[in-house]
């Protein structure tokens, strides 16, 4: 694919390089950290104390937005009083929306400055309006007269520039051309990048935001395809915007950026969460982090990529050809789930075609199941069942405990899912019942040279009525190739509990394992596992386990890859219960809960995001299905909020907008009465339930 060396291996996409002030983006450089300051840009004491605070935890580039012409100019003083902290190091970045001549008076005074293509020249009334060629030149032409003193001042102060588009304010020009679409993202992008081109300036970075990490993967991927074959191939700064606040925010933007890093795209990322921003930058450290241990391992991957998989129509003869693919058959521009056929897990749970991705919990050991059972009763787990129990079994003795232990303890769960060890052969499973009516999953890892071991535990699973699911090692896929092709697709499910020795990186052996499966015609359900033998790098946190699971488990469904799911590296069984379902919904796979889109907080601000994001959560947290989006202006607003059922947006300082769709329904209401008021919307259009006792905020 263009827009990536691999994607099988990280191997980063290699930029030119931008400085920004001293700090040096793309090219050979780290990736860089930045953020944004939250206080209004006026306040000079408090943007330059909330500077430093983000320099201190790491922070290499702050950003301060300069909503007006007085703001950009605190920017010089706000610029003398980092510098005057100890902290001249740190470039700052002027935020620009809407008003030309707050960038003019803003590049003045810092290292960098980011516009917004969509509104700099334009302005989003969602008009409806045919343009003919004619028409659009005219537009073009009116842009490149608006934007270009800036471009010019820019190329003759030094200063850098991110172009950074936001899918939430495309101006109505590209909506009309392009529609609501990554390729009118991209193409926003690019109209500036022309101007800036056309006046020999190079010193730009750019960007893809939305609230959508799907989308998100999406436009960047197609930025860099269509950028990297017209234009010099720079720097790319990566976010999710909206992302919200505590595990849902850190799992969005883990989706959107981890994704991306592991396609080697990305040199300075943000990670934009509703809460103090300081808070975001261990976040980022730890997302890098992952991404960089592995470009430092891949940088001669891409000379080991061999031919793709035969396809059923290629000559036997090829059938064993070594190596990885150098390609999949997917198109990463566009979303499509895979297609895979029903497996009937149990009556009431069947996993793969269009069904939602199942949730499989780990027991771990025979001797932890009835605990883990009594915690997977919890009402609380009600809305977020795990769906299949997940325990490893090495031994005969092990087996017949497990099969005494069902017997005593009924299992919450649909299925039952065995892990054999390596000392168990498909005879020691004749013993093992399924639970209560439900199925019974053999999971089997199978090497290179066990194609027999394949053939004989696959038939007596099926004779005795049970499901295999096949655990391929990465050695195991060219000389599997032609057995997996004959067992067929009865009772099959394909995973990975390793990512192997140089097999790249996590989604990239999951996205080899798919064209396995499609070499040998095979349309099996696929089990996404996060296992510790698949994480890239970190501690044992639970921040870390999150990211990898994010990484993995998110960036496969938004792929379109995932019929089941577990996380196996949290020994808490609610809590990775919970943490699986989380990442179905951050990734836009299953909805088990209300869905927030919540923006950062920053100087334009008009209330307390943090406190009123958390209010409103504890309120409407239970409306399955129910997708609000809380906005502290109208810069995104009415753009993000286009998919969103309901939107809480700040009109004017202490007043409040609320919108049905992208529709603004009732204006200006006082904050303290802006709750009330948001429910009785929620009610008037049919989506509102009462909380039962158990449902409480997540």
């Amino acid at each position: 694919m263009s827009y990536c060396a691999s994607r099988f291996h990280t191997i980063r996409r290699r930029t030119v390089e931008v400085k920004a002030g001293p700090v040096g983006i793309g090219g050979a450089n780290p990736i860089r950290i930045q953020s944004m300051t939250t206080s209004d840009t006026q306040d000079v004491a408090a943007t330059v104390k909330q500077s430093v605070a983000l320099a201190e935890v790491g922070c290499e580039i702050v950003r301060v937005t300069a909503p007006n012409v007085p703001a950009a100019k605190c920017l010089k003083d706000i610029r003398a009083g980092l510098s005057a902290a100890g902290f001249g190091h740190i470039p700052l970045v002027a935020d620009i929306h809407f008003l030309p001549s707050a960038a003019m008076e803003a590049v003045e005074h810092v290292e960098k400055i980011r516009v917004n293509p969509g509104n700099y020249a334009d302005k989003k009334k969602f008009a409806v309006k045919e343009y003919t060629d004619a028409d659009y030149d005219e537009e073009l032409q009116r842009i490149h007269d608006a934007f270009s003193p800036l471009v010019l001042r820019a190329k003759a102060l030094g200063r850098a520039m991110r172009i950074g588009t936001n899918h939430g304010s495309l101006s109505d020009r590209i909506m009309n051309r392009y529609g609501d679409s990554p390729l009118g993202m991209v193409e926003s992008a690019l109209e500036f990048v022309r101007i800036c081109e056309s006046h020999g300036f190079h010193d730009i970075v750019l960007s893809m935001k939305a609230s959508n990490p799907k989308v998100v993967i999406q436009a960047y991927r197609l930025l860099v395809e269509k950028m990297d074959r017209a234009h010099r191939a720079y720097p790319l700064h990566l976010g999710v915007t909206e992302a919200g606040d505590g595990e849902d925010g850190r799992i969005k933007s883990a989706i959107g950026i981890g994704s991306l890093l592991l396609d080697g795209l990305g040199d300075t990322i943000r990670v934009s969460l509703t809460e103090d921003s300081v808070y975001e930058i261990p976040v980022a450290h730890a997302i890098a982090d992952k991404a960089m241990s592995l470009w430092s391992q891949n940088t001669t991957a891409a000379g080991r990529a061999a031919p793709p998989y035969p396809t059923p129509s290629t000559p036997e003869g090829r059938a064993d050809r070594p190596g990885p693919p150098s390609h999949d058959a997917v198109d990463p521009f566009t979303y499509v789930r895979c297609d895979t056929a029903p497996l009937e897990l149990s009556p009431a749970c069947v996993a793969g075609d269009e069904q939602p991705p199942r949730v499989i919990v780990s027991a771990g050991t025979v001797g932890r199941v009835a605990e883990v059972a009594r915690q997977l009763s919890d009402p609380k787990l009600k809305d977020t069942p795990a769906e299949g129990l997940l325990v490893r079994a090495d031994t005969p003795s092990d087996l017949a405990e497990l099969a005494d232990t069902l017997t005593r303890t009924p299992l919450p769960v649909q299925f039952l899912v065995v892990e054999a060890g390596p000392l168990l052969v498909a005879g020691d499973f004749a013993n093992v019942l399924p639970p209560d009516g439900g199925r019974v999953v053999i999971c089997r890892r199978f090497g290179a040279n066990e194609a027999a071991e394949l053939e004989s535990f696959a038939a007596l699973v099926r004779e005795r009525g049970h499901f295999l699911a096949i655990d391929l090692a990465a050695d195991a896929e060219t000389t599997l190739l032609e057995t997996v092709r004959r067992l067929g697709d009865t009772r099959l499910l394909f995973t990975r509990s390793s990512v192997g020795a140089n097999a790249g990186h996590p989604t990239g052996a999951y996205r080899r394992l798919r064209e396995f499966l499609r070499a040998a015609g095979s349309r099996a359900p696929v089990w996404i596992r996060n296992t510790p033998a698949t994480a890239v790098r970190g501690d044992n946190s639970f921040l870390s386990k999150l990211l990898e699971a994010s990484f993995l488990t998110g960036g496969s469904l938004a792929d379109g890859l995932g019929d089941l799911v577990s996380i196996e590296t949290e020994s808490d069984a609610p809590r990775a219960t919970k943490l699986a379902y989380n990442i179905l919904q951050g990734a836009g796979a299953r909805i088990s809960k209300t869905e927030f889109v919540a923006c950062p907080s920053c100087g334009r601000t008009l209330f307390d995001l943090q406190t009123t994001t958390q209010r409103i959560r504890a309120q409407t947290g239970h409306l399955k299905g129910v997708k609000i989006a809380i906005m502290g202006c109208i810069v995104n607003g009415p753009g993000e909020m286009a998919d969103a059922d309901f939107g809480y947006v700040g009109g004017a300082p202490g007043k409040i907008n609320l919108y049905v769709g992208k529709n603004c329904v009732q204006y200006n209401i006082p904050q303290a009465d802006a709750d009330a008021r948001l429910i009785a919307l929620i009610r008037e259009h049919g989506k509102w339930v009462d909380p039962e006792p158990h449902q409480v905020s997540r």
